[in-house]
């Protein structure tokens, strides 16, 4: 009767192994990988699309065949030669990273300002700073054409730069990123002798790179991305921006080339894919931040 027992038992334990060895090579959530699959396919589809398309002539787009053109190299020339989309990525490169390096510093800050010292009114500051966040550059636009222009500031560098520094969306991520730190760091800080500022970059700055980083990342993007303002303050090319530069692409033909539209915009999205791929890991846990940390 054991004996019967134990090759039961022995056969049971061999055909749990057997239909396990047959479903061993799924994941265990297998479903939410073909969910988390077919995602990527609907969102990726447009870049390979527009990847497609910027190789081709009109003639073959409207083919609609999803193979690599033959016009690649004269979309290339036309988008970089002829309408000079490399000089408008440098201008862009430049105004952005002059203004995602000088908003953060200035939010750095103004940061610390406002959780470290103690004047008259702070709230009030803070306030008002807030409510900046519900005001969009568009409603301001015509206030800021006009100041801009009587100062001598227009078709420059300093139109595109200046009125872009403050942050308030900074100037909140670190004020609540600093007021989670302990205040014992700030005063061990104190009794060294350490002035505000030796405070905030020899201490809160090494602390502080997840924030960083993540708002190096809007902010880049953001500017990168601006239009309507540079379409506004800047007449010629010189200093033009990579958005306005595109729009170039889409009008100046009677009859519109989607080869080079598509690749002017491919090349284009380079700059802030690069950004965001070096920046990604700060940029996840940058708003996570938390007391522990």
């Amino acid at each position: 009767m054991t004996s019967l027992s134990q090759e039961a038992i022995h056969e049971q334990s061999q055909a749990i192994a057997r239909a396990s060895s047959r479903t061993s090579w799924l994941p265990r959530f297998w479903y939410a990988h073909i969910v988390l699959i077919i995602s990527c396919i609907i969102i990726g589809f447009p870049l390979f699309y527009a990847m497609i398309v910027s190789t081709q002539t009109n003639a073959e787009v409207f083919r609609y065949q999803f193979m690599p053109g033959s016009s690649f190299l004269e979309n290339w020339e036309k988008v970089m030669v002829e309408r000079n989309l490399g000089q408008f990525m440098l201008n862009s490169v430049f105004i952005a990273v002059t203004v995602t390096v000088g908003k953060t510093i200035l939010a750095l800050m103004s940061g610390l300002a406002f959780v470290y010292f103690r004047f008259p009114g702070k709230w009030i500051v803070f306030g008002f700073v807030l409510l900046t966040l519900m005001m969009p550059t568009e409603i301001l636009v015509i206030a800021l054409f006009r100041f801009v222009n009587a100062i001598g500031w227009g078709n420059t560098y300093l139109a595109l730069i200046v009125p872009f520094l403050a942050s308030a969306t900074g100037t909140f991520l670190f004020r609540q990123h600093f007021a989670n730190i302990p205040a014992e760091l700030s005063e061990a800080a104190q009794l060294d002798g350490a002035n505000p500022l030796q405070f905030l970059f020899r201490i809160l700055v090494p602390i502080s790179w997840n924030a960083i980083g993540a708002l190096a990342v809007i902010q880049f993007v953001y500017v990168w991305n601006m239009y309507l303002w540079p379409v506004l303050i800047i007449q010629g090319s010189e200093r033009q921006v990579v958005q306005v530069g595109l729009r170039s692409l889409a009008g100046g033909d009677a009859a519109l080339s989607y080869g080079p539209l598509m690749l002017g915009a491919v090349i284009a999205s380079i700059p802030p894919v690069v950004v965001f791929i070096l920046l990604q890991r700060q940029f996840m846990s940058g708003f996570a931040l938390s007391r522990d940390k």
